[in-house]
């Protein structure tokens, strides 16, 4: 390959490492950055060298361009790949990477400009031909125009977006989306346009070379979204396979697109449509896509390799590859969809995903792909996007592919962290996905978001977890380590263990016996065999193993009835662990970026006291119940850690008479 032989990364993580997957094919060194939290990451590890960028957030770190530039000349690197997010659509950092005498790998910074204000590339696409939705002006939105759906002019992937429905709710919204607009972008500016409640999400993916050659590769569907971002994607679009000449429609209209701007390199232009085939352009990223795997798995397609070397001048020859067959992507996030999608951080203890999958690659013949960020022992923070993994799942068979990909998540071991595995799973196995009903309200669909309850699965887990625990200090014992624990020679007090669950309190008593372990509360349970690290019980003559897995007060069990993490009960508390009643507890590290209601108001259940910015996203704090806020120990600028008390909520007094006047002596 001529043009350049290293490539410097401006990004992180996961597309960090599929980045340098795709060099590492071509015999391209690769060059890594990283801020502080990210010095011991993966993709700084695995790089030829890494330049390390002061600081933690991403405006100090990933969003520093005359740093990145620096880091590109220092290291040696010849050529520079911006991944996605971050500077990927940054025309200026385009224009200084190129000013720079470095290669810049993605599209001329006159077509990043061009379509980088969402509100001119609207109308530049109807001058070209493109439906497009109208544009409305903020201010002068009215009830006859809801509802409408508020964007950040600067950015996408769901950050500065807001539904309102109401023109009461207008003016909070656009301060919302304007904050969080300015903290993922740096640019507060904000437009509205109509929104489609029920629509869905088609995108088309193009290459294109420095010459005019355009490929058009097919189209995604990516309705499954939360907070607009998208969780679940696949190719084709189950709608595009329902109505005819919907796909050579969205193929004309993405062409059309693509020539408007003299686009180079990969990209893909979004549209929104309704059930009946009518559809709008929403954008184009003028970048490679989180979800570019799906294409490449059902083209065969390194969309990479093919930026790389269409930035080296090479041409694209012939026609484009078919696609055929379908491919599902799902994004696992460190987050918890049972708490409006609040973000987890900390230690992931163990990633393991069962069956094997193709790392960065197309599965040949079909399977399992995953693209990753984290291994086992990974810390994930709170200053990026929570987003761990995505594993791909391809196959000739749509449902045969969904029920895979289901499989496979479910049967993972993910340890430490709070995911949306359950929820990923649910969506997969639901019958609206398999039938192909789809649209971007998927998720409020009930049930979906709410945690598993099985208190009974939970139970038998925790049973696992208590004779996998006694069978651990059975066997670190330094004398008599061959008895079983607790066993005595006369009858004598069950043993206890006690764990605290999603479902409650599990008080486990057990009494070890010399052929056999003795259960109080589990009917027609047998323990066939107890290990440190997996138990086998026979549950109503069905044999059943868990894998048990013990960390610092943590317990996880993994099972066919499930995940299970356990909290372990101590026989003793300390006081000074109590917190006042009525106390909110910070949910997540983070920093405080706006306060509501001030000291001494009454506030309402599930009223915003104060907002937390953490991993890119505004996460408002709600009042637990309806009283007087009395304290709020926290400003604008602290930085929480979590357990800490943001604000102390107090039962409104009740009224009642006046005090009597105390009488003199």
């Amino acid at each position: 390959m001529t043009g350049f032989e290293s490539v410097l990364v401006a990004n992180r993580g996961e597309i960090a490492r599929r980045i340098f997957h795709s060099c590492q094919a071509l015999g391209l060194a690769t060059v890594a950055v990283y801020s502080d939290p990210d010095a011991n990451s993966l993709h700084a590890i695995e790089a030829d060298c890494a330049v390390r960028l002061p600081g933690a957030s991403a405006s100090d770190t990933y969003l520093r361009a005359e740093l990145i530039v620096q880091a590109a000349l220092r290291s040696g690197a010849q050529a520079v790949h911006p991944g996605y997010g971050f500077l990927a659509e940054n025309a200026e950092f385009a224009a200084a990477v190129i000013e720079a005498g470095l290669v810049w790998i993605g599209p001329p910074p006159k077509a990043i400009e061009l379509m980088g204000n969402k509100v001119e590339a609207k109308r530049l696409m109807a001058a070209a031909g493109v439906p497009v939705l109208a544009e409305l002006d903020p201010a002068a939105v009215g009830e006859a125009d809801l509802p409408v759906i508020i964007k950040a002019s600067a950015g996408g992937g769901g950050r500065g977006m807001r539904v309102v429905n109401t023109i009461g709710e207008l003016a909070a919204q656009l301060d919302g989306a304007r904050s969080e607009a300015e903290l993922a972008f740096g640019d507060p500016t904000v437009f509205c346009e109509p929104y489609l409640a029920r629509g869905r999400h088609l995108e088309v993916q193009v290459m294109a070379d420095q010459n005019g050659t355009v490929w058009v590769l097919g189209e995604r569907e990516c309705s499954i979204q939360r907070r607009h971002q998208k969780v679940i994607e696949e190719a084709p679009s189950p709608l595009a396979d329902r109505l005819p000449g919907l796909r050579e429609r969205l193929a004309e209209a993405a062409l059309a697109a693509t020539r408007a701007v003299e686009y180079v390199g990969a990209g893909t232009v979004e549209f929104v449509a309704d059930q009946d085939g009518g559809f709008y352009f929403l954008e184009m990223n003028t970048r490679l896509q989180v979800e570019h795997p799906v294409t490449e798995c059902t083209t065969g397609l390194d969309l990479v390799r093919l930026q790389l070397q269409i930035a080296a001048g090479t041409k694209l020859v012939g026609r484009p590859p078919a696609s055929t067959g379908h491919a599902i992507e799902a994004r696992l996030y460190a987050e918890d969809p049972s708490r409006d999608w609040q973000p987890a951080s900390g230690p992931l203890h163990r990633f393991e995903i069962g069956q094997q999958p193709a790392r960065f690659s197309v599965p040949v013949g079909g399977g399992l792909r995953l693209d990753a960020a984290v291994t086992d022992g990974s810390m994930v923070g709170v200053h990026y996007d929570p987003m761990l993994a995505k594993l791909i799942c391809a196959g000739t068979d749509r449902a045969a592919v969904a029920r895979q990909l289901a499989a496979a998540l479910a049967g993972s071991r993910i340890h430490g962290l709070i995911t949306n595995r359950d929820l990923l799973v649910r969506v997969l196995r639901h019958p609206a996905f398999l039938a192909g009903e789809l649209d971007t309200g998927f998720l409020e669909r009930p049930g979906l978001t709410e945690p598993l309850a099985n208190p009974a699965a939970e139970r038998l887990s925790a049973l696992a977890a208590a004779l996998a625990d006694a069978a651990a200090n059975r066997a670190a014992a330094p004398v008599l380590a061959g008895l079983p624990s607790g066993w005595r020679n006369v009858a004598s007090q069950p043993q206890r263990a006690s764990y605290q669950g999603s479902s409650g309190r599990h008080d486990i008593d057990y009494r070890w016996q010399r052929a056999a372990v003795q259960l109080s509360g589990f009917d027609d349970v047998e323990v066939l065999a107890a290990s440190p690290e997996r138990v086998l019980l026979a549950i109503g003559g069905v044999r059943r193993a868990f894998a048990v897995a013990r960390y610092r007060q943590l317990v996880c069990i993994d099972s066919a009835l499930g995940p299970v993490s356990l909290t372990p009960v101590p026989r003793f508390t300390d006081p000074a662990d109590a917190v006042a009643a009525g106390s909110l507890i910070a949910p997540m590290p983070g920093a405080v970026i706006r306060l509501g209601p001030p000291v001494g108001s009454l506030v309402a259940a599930g009223q915003p006291l104060l907002w937390i910015e953490a991993m890119k996203m505004e996460h408002p704090i709600l009042a637990p119940a309806a009283g007087v806020l009395s304290q709020l120990p926290v400003g604008v600028g602290d930085q929480v850690a979590i357990g800490d008390v943001l604000a102390i909520v107090e039962p409104e007094p009740e009224p009642g008479p006046e005090p009597e006047l105390k009488r003199a002596q």
